[in-house]
């Protein structure tokens, strides 16, 4: 089973664009990284930049409308994520409870709809999905 395990850390929703990062922290961060994949469960990760350098793109009114951050109305963001493949939900939370993460960060676990989750119909719908992806 594939989970994104999502870190969100509190007040980044506020960041500036040149957010300085704690060298001790990533250090840590890259110890775990490294347990991840050494374990063999990790299959993708990255950070974001804040969202004060991101943009958004709605279509409430039937028509793409962009505003760029940041975005007054976050309440939590994304600050990276971890992609990973583990046999159970439990596996995946036993490795978000090993992050070396601070007080004000919360990682959110998500399970990857995988195309068998869906009834044929959906599924056929969806055919070429799986040629999408690199």
């Amino acid at each position: 089973m594939r989970f994104m395990m999502l870190m969100i850390p509190l007040g980044y929703e506020s960041a500036p664009p040149d957010v300085q990062l704690d060298p001790e922290r990533v250090a840590a961060m890259m110890r775990y990284n490294e347990a991840l994949k050494d374990a063999g469960v990790l299959i993708t990760l990255d950070g974001l930049h804040p969202p004060s350098m991101g943009a958004r793109v709605s279509f409430a009114t039937g028509k793409p409308i962009v505003t760029d951050g940041p975005f007054t109305e976050a309440k939590e963001v994304l600050g990276g994520y971890w992609m990973i493949e583990v046999a159970s939900r439990a596996e995946a939370i036993a490795w978000a409870k090993k992050c070396p993460a601070s007080p004000n960060e919360i990682i959110e676990i998500r399970q990857v709809q995988e195309m068998s989750d869906f009834p044929p119909d959906v599924q056929q719908a969806a055919a070429g999905f799986d040629e999408l992806k690199k």
